[in-house]
């Protein structure tokens, strides 16, 4: 342990000997908050109204705290030995078994996150696709068929990336990505003052289903959200709430 972090080593000056990079300050931000946050952010809400406001925020900032002192360990780690490579930091660590674990957890989480992705481009395309041309009821065109639009995006855009010998310039696909979760945001927020709740289709049904057996709010059916009447209490945020699913 000693070897890995020798006494005094911070004080010296950091020399890498893996290689250099050669990634601008700005398109490494792009490319470290898009990994950040991802598609994981589209999990947000749900969690919230699963765990209430207070809830939600300490988890939240808990999860934060720790991932902000694991990079800081990583940053740390990687000074002192001077390789900046998780595998090859791993190896001087632990030899070949951290080599291993550390290419292991990179290939699920690459995995795990391409894997959200392309199901979020099979579910969700669709009926963006839908919206746009103003059709009222789904389509059998190739390009209303989800199977069909992940190959589409596989190949077309997620390929050409995947073999870019500079990853440097995902920066660029990155930035636009964040540019695209900033403008959803800003549009859910200010969709949220025009749309009440409940919906106006929903009302006339609301006290009906509000004394017989709690449904959930929302049923999936042919490859659609089918909107239900939503339980008491569904339009009134809690700070506090334990749902054990």
């Amino acid at each position: 342990m000693e070897e890995f972090l020798p006494h005094g080593a911070e004080k010296k000056q950091t020399h890498f000997t893996d290689f250099e990079g050669k990634t601008s300050f700005g398109m490494s931000v792009f490319n470290l908050s898009n990994a950040i946050m991802g598609s994981g952010i589209l999990g947000l809400a749900y969690a919230m109204a699963n765990t209430g406001i207070i809830l939600f925020l300490f988890l939240l900032t808990a999860v934060a705290l720790l991932s902000s002192y694991s990079i800081h360990l990583l940053l740390k780690s990687s000074g002192i030995v001077g390789i900046r490579a998780y595998e090859q930091l791993g190896y001087r660590a632990f030899g070949t078994p951290g080599k291993l674990a550390a290419a292991i957890a990179i290939t699920l989480q690459n995995i795990g996150a391409m894997s959200s992705y392309l199901y979020i481009v099979k579910s969700e395309v669709p009926l963006v696709i839908q919206t746009f041309l103003n059709l009222e009821e789904k389509t059998t065109d190739w390009y209303m068929n989800g199977n069909y639009l992940v190959i589409l995006v596989s190949v077309t855009i997620i390929l050409p990336l995947a073999l870019m010998k500079q990853l440097g310039y995902l920066g660029y696909a990155s930035g636009f990505s964040l540019s695209c979760m900033a403008f959803f945001l800003i549009s859910v927020i200010y969709k949220k003052f025009q749309i009440p709740c409940p919906l106006p289709e929903q009302e006339g049904n609301l006290t009906g289903s509000l004394n017989a057996t709690p449904v959930s709010t929302s049923d999936y059916q042919n490859g659609y959200t089918i909107l239900q009447a939503p339980e008491q209490g569904t339009c009134t945020p809690s700070f506090f709430t334990l749902n054990s699913q």
